[in-house]
C-alpha cells in the first residue's frame, strides 16, 4: 500500500553519520525508522528527533533478520572506529557480513533501494594515490584491522552479487575520513583525538613520523553525498568515492588544532600501529561527474565548529 511519505530505514542511525542522516531525512518529510543496537552510539544523538511524528527509533541488531515494510534503506551499521571495531572483532565481521545480507534480503521482499555504507578501508595501504574506485586494493586479510576492511569488502561483494542475481537496485559509498559535532569522544579517531587532547592541554599524540596523511570531510558534506548518491538514476550503483580530497598530514592536523585551541599541548610520538595507511586521499571525480558532488566545508571552518562541540561536552563533564 503506497504511504503518503517515503518510509527509510537507518540501520546504525543513532552513531555519528545515521543521526544526521535521520535529522535530514525527517526534515525533508520521510517516514524514518532509526535501527541501533546501541553498541558504540548513544541515544543523546537523536533525543531531539523522538518527539518527531516521523520519527522511530528501534533498538534491535541487524545480525538478526528484521521484517517491515521500506522505501529505501541506509545500511551504516557497523563500528567504525579502530578502538570499536577492534574490541569485538568477530562481531564486527558479523555486522558486516550478516548485516548485509539481512538488509538485503530485506531489500529484496520490499522491492527497496538499499545503500551500503562502504570505508576507504577497503584500500588497505594503497599503492595508487590518490585513491580510485577501480584500484582493487592491498588489504592485509589476517591483521587487527581486517575484521573491519575484510568485512566491508565482502558486503560490497553481497550487494553487488544481489545487484546482478536479482536485479536489486544498490548504491554503494566508500566514506573517507568525516569530522564533525556528533563524533564520540573516546572513539580514538584522529579528529577527536587531537581536539580532546588540545582542549585539555594534554600531550597530542601522533604515530609514527606524522607524516601519513588524510582527507577530512565535513560530516553535512557526507550527508549531502549519501543523499544525491541515493537520488541518483538506478544505474549509478557505485562504488563511489565520499570524501575531500584536500590531503593533510596528521603533523598538519595536529598544529591546526592545536592553533585554533590556542593549546599549550606538546606533541609526542608514539609507535605506528600494524597495518595503518600511510596515505589516504579520494579521487572524486566520478561523485563530481554523476551527481555533482564535492565537500564545500575547509578544513579549518569544520573544525571550528566541532571543537566548539566538544568544548561543549567537556563544560559537562562528558568527556
Amino acid at each position: 500500500m503506497k504511504t503518503l511519505h517515503k518510509r527509510v530505514l537507518v540501520t546504525g542511525g543513532a552513531g555519528f553519520l545515521g543521526s544526521r542522516l535521520c535529522e535530514r531525512l525527517v526534515n525533508e518529510d520521510c517516514e524514518v525508522l532509526c535501527v541501533d543496537n546501541f553498541y558504540t552510539a548513544t541515544k543523546d544523538n537523536i533525543s531531539h528527533l523522538l518527539p518527531h511524528p516521523h520519527f522511530e527509533l528501534l533498538r534491535h541488531d541487524i545480525t538478526f533478520p528484521l521484517y517491515l515494510e521500506v522505501d529505501e534503506i541506509y545500511n551504516l551499521a557497523c563500528p567504525a572506529s579502530p578502538v570499536h571495531y577492534q574490541s569485538d572483532p568477530v562481531q564486527t565481521t558479523k555486522t558486516s557480513v550478516h548485516g548485509a545480507i539481512n538488509m538485503l534480503g530485506l531489500a529484496k521482499r520490499t522491492k527497496a533501494k538499499i545503500f551500503q555504507a562502504s570505508t576507504s578501508e577497503v584500500y588497505g595501504d594503497p599503492e595508487f594515490h590518490p585513491q580510485p574506485e577501480g584500484y582493487w586494493g592491498r588489504v592485509n586479510p589476517i591483521g587487527p584491522r581486517a575484521c573491519y576492511d575484510e568485512g566491508k569488502r565482502c558486503a560490497e561483494t553481497l550487494f553487488f552479487d544481489y545487484y546482478r542475481q536479482h536485479a536489486l537496485r544498490i548504491k554503494v559509498a566508500r566514506i573517507f575520513n568525516t569530522y564533525g559535532p556528533g563524533m564520540h569522544p573516546n572513539d580514538g579517531r584522529v579528529v577527536s583525538n587531537f581536539i580532546i587532547q588540545a582542549l585539555k592541554n594534554d600531550p597530542i599524540t601522533l604515530y609514527g613520523d606524522g607524516l601519513q596523511t588524510r582527507s577530512f570531510c565535513y560530516v553535512d558534506d557526507m550527508i549531502e553525498g549519501f543523499m544525491r548518491l541515493m537520488n541518483s538514476p538506478d544505474t549509478i550503483t557505485g562504488p563511489i568515492n565520499l570524501g575531500n580530497p584536500d590531503e593533510f598530514s596528521m603533523l598538519e592536523l595536529a598544529e591546526t588544532v592545536r592553533r585554533l585551541t590556542g593549546s599549550r599541548s606538546e606533541l609526542v610520538y608514539q609507535p605506528l600501529p600494524q597495518d595503518d595507511p600511510k596515505q589516504r586521499q579520494p579521487n572524486i571525480s566520478l561523485a563530481r561527474e554523476y551527481f555533482d558532488w564535492s565537500p564545500t566545508v575547509p578544513l579549518e571552518q569544520g573544525l571550528r565548529l566541532t571543537i566548539d562541540y566538544f568544548e561543549g561536552l567537556l563544560s559537562r563533564g562528558l568527556a
